[in-house]
């Protein structure tokens, strides 16, 4: 079973300034309400450590694999619920650079597993209305001056 979630924000800076907020994750817990934390060395191939706070939701730690570290363009990991198969999540961070100043902002997350019918409501509400709230921070902190 497969679930993908995508949102998306125009944000009036360029994507340097935008990548610099993404990946000063000391400072997370200052800005963003849906990923409070992120520790460890954030580089393809490494293991880090994430505190999700869904809305509406539990909290939960996850430590996922980071899959792809590409400056001012990509971030994207993937993380596991126990084991790999059950209930896994891609979760994709993608600066699009619109040429005039402006960054499109995309989250993504491609859910894949057995488990995934039963945390659908989760997905739907909970995790979509935390990538709105931190997308919404984002671009509040990278437009002011």
């Amino acid at each position: 079973m497969t679930k993908e979630i995508k949102t998306e924000i125009l944000i009036h800076a360029t994507p340097k300034r935008v990548w610099a907020i993404l990946t000063d994750f000391d400072n997370y817990k200052n800005w963003n309400p849906f990923i409070t934390s992120v520790d460890g060395n954030v580089a393809a191939g490494t293991t880090i450590t994430a505190r999700l706070e869904l809305p509406g939701a539990r909290a939960m730690t996850i430590r996922p694999k980071v899959l792809a570290v590409k400056p001012d363009t990509e971030l994207r990991w993937l993380g596991h619920l126990l084991v790999p198969g059950l209930f896994d999540g891609e979760h994709t961070f993608e600066l699009i650079d619109n040429g005039n100043g402006t960054t499109l902002f995309q989250q993504t997350e491609k859910f894949n597993g057995i488990l995934v019918p039963f945390f659908k409501r989760m997905i739907e509400i909970n995790t979509t209305d935390g990538f709105h709230l931190m997308n919404r921070n984002l671009k509040i902190l990278a437009e002011q001056k």
